[in-house]
């Protein structure tokens, strides 16, 4: 049996874990609702169908590739359906379907959470930067593994 180093074990053990975060439901759903713009769809889609045109008024600052992608990725996780109906031109409706609906509990249990503790947010980060510029910053590991090479600076 060949010996390992520890650096090695720590690998194989990083591979291991990200495997497993990577298959973890809770971290897949995370990955697909924490982008900014999906919060904002689904608020606007909250009161029924919208139009692309639609949605981009509704949430201000978007770009229409940025939009396009954004319901494309919820279309494809069943998340919004679309909804093509033939005229000149085209119309396409987006809207919520029953599993996307399930996740606007959610979307409102964030909210109220926000609006009842960012300011304590706030004062937590003014707080942190505060005290953290007054003190001692760890330098950066230089990788040499001594203990000198990693020093403090004021």
């Amino acid at each position: 049996m060949t010996t390992r180093t520890a650096a090695e074990r720590r690998a194989d053990a990083a591979a291991v874990h990200r495997a497993r975060f990577a298959e973890c439901p809770s971290h897949r759903v995370m990955e697909r609702i924490s982008d900014k713009w999906v919060a904002l769809v689904f608020r606007a889609l909250a009161a029924g169908p919208l139009r692309h045109a639609e949605l981009a008024r509704a949430i201000p600052g978007t770009r229409q590739k940025v939009l396009t992608e954004t319901l494309r990725r919820l279309e494809r996780d069943g998340l919004v359906s679309r909804t093509v109906t033939a005229g000149v031109p085209a119309r396409v409706d987006y809207a919520l379907t029953p599993l996307g609906g399930t996740l606007l509990p959610v979307f409102d249990a964030v909210s109220a959470w926000a609006d009842a503790h960012m300011h304590e947010v706030d004062a937590a980060q003014a707080e942190f930067e505060a005290t953290t510029a007054a003190r001692p910053h760890r330098r950066q590991d230089t990788g040499t593994g001594s203990a000198a090479s990693v020093g403090w600076s004021a």
